[in-house]
């Protein structure tokens, strides 16, 4: 009976990757690494081959979407195959998907998880994770058309006083990467659309730039001081905070992520 291991590469480079993790890689039969669902912009693909004392595939979201992922199913039918997926394994609906079609043919899995950029963001804002609401992606618009859904899910976490993470696009085939400016203005263009107050030039917002890495970024401002602040190279990340912050909330973004004294007046 074949197997098929999904394993975690962490959040930044080839280092990340958990003890148990690299042990997997080394025991597999056949190694697979994908790359479009998330940037790790340390990550090298040469470096990881010597640590690691394998050869290793990558493959494309062609295989693992347009394919259903059957090259990979076929070589764990009778054998032990793993696929490193940057962050943790699951968060992606690709891997879930890849994962029932593995157990529906008889094919063992497992996770071995890694440090995601979910629990990452929120810890470098400081900002309490049970005050987190829905998380939405913001899209790089296509020929124009810009999606609402981002603006309607912050509307409604900050009607419940939530916090918004927001996951910014990315098109790593195409080497496009969504910055936290372009988000923000994306935003306000949305706002200038409906016209309810949800998102203004007033409203705060902490940018979260390559989590993982030494030169990590993470600023909190309002908006208006966001939209040119330089963030660096991507991977970035957006959070919305709520309209009201806990004391700690408030001391944590104005020490760990310089954001103004004022934000003190939002504590409620």
């Amino acid at each position: 009976m074949g197997e098929l291991v999904f394993v975690g590469l962490g959040l930044y480079d080839d280092l990340d990757i958990s003890v148990k993790g690299l042990e997997e890689v080394r025991r597999a039969d056949h190694v697979y690494v994908e790359f479009y669902t998330s940037l790790m912009a340390g990550f090298s693909i040469e470096r990881f081959r010597k640590l690691a004392g394998r050869d290793i595939t990558i493959v494309s979201r062609r295989i693992l979407e347009d394919e259903c992922g059957e090259p990979i199913l076929k070589k764990a039918v009778d054998g032990k195959v793993v696929l490193l997926v940057p962050g943790d394994p699951l968060i992606a609906t690709t891997h879930i998907d890849l994962r029932i079609r593995a157990e529906k043919c008889g094919i063992k899995t497992r996770i071995v998880h890694g440090a995601s950029i979910i629990s990452a963001a929120i810890g470098l804002s400081g900002l309490q994770n049970y005050r987190f609401g829905k998380s939405v992606t913001i899209p790089i618009p296509d020929n124009g058309f810009i999606s609402e859904t981002p603006y309607e899910v912050i509307s409604e976490n900050l009607d419940r006083s939530l916090h918004t993470l927001c996951f910014l696009d990315i098109r790593a085939d195409e080497d496009r990467y969504l910055s936290v400016g372009e988000a923000l203005r994306i935003l306000l263009n949305l706002e200038g659309r409906r016209r309810l107050g949800v998102i203004t030039p007033k409203t705060l917002a902490v940018g979260v730039a390559r989590a993982g890495a030494d030169d990590v970024e993470v600023k909190a401002d309002w908006i208006s001081e966001l939209l040119n602040y330089d963030f660096g190279s991507p991977p970035h990340i957006l959070i919305i905070p709520a309209r009201k912050l806990h004391f700690v909330e408030a001391e944590a973004l104005i020490t760990l992520a310089g954001a103004p004294e004022s934000v003190r007046e939002m504590v409620r």
